[in-house]
């Protein structure tokens, strides 16, 4: 095994368990699932923080971006209410896409703020749009 596949297996089992944290918290709202998240993510700083500074970042960011816009479908509703006529692709790329920015920052130090704070933070502007 190359230390590519080996990467990508390390990928892999991040996002499985990011995957059964999401279905763990199916009930929750926006912020206590974003702080289930947030806790993995500080549990496994050192596999995050290096592998967004490492060349497998874009790797990681394809695979996180694939998996947090598959977790958010299921919430994007454009049939009514505030998304109603909203492409579903462009809501889910947008949230996605800033999800997965908000991450990498924390990661790299551009956010300062506690993971607690960035979760709820991250939580509230979801609800308010989703």
């Amino acid at each position: 095994m190359d230390k590519f596949d080996l990467l990508d297996k390390l990928i892999e089992e991040h996002v499985n368990e990011l995957r059964k944290l999401c279905e763990s918290a199916s009930e929750m709202d926006f912020v206590e699932g974003n702080l289930i998240w947030f806790e993995y993510f500080e549990g496994n700083y050192s596999f995050f923080s290096t592998m967004l500074a490492s060349s497998g970042a874009p790797s990681f960011r394809n695979r996180f971006l694939e998996f947090v816009i598959e977790e958010l479908k299921d919430e994007v509703d454009i049939s009514e209410g505030k998304n109603q006529g909203l492409s579903k692709d462009v809501i889910l790329k947008f949230f996605g896409t800033a999800i997965v920015g908000i991450v990498e920052s924390y990661f790299t130090n551009g956010i300062p703020e506690p993971a607690q704070v960035v979760a709820e933070q991250v939580g509230i502007l979801l609800e308010r749009n989703l």
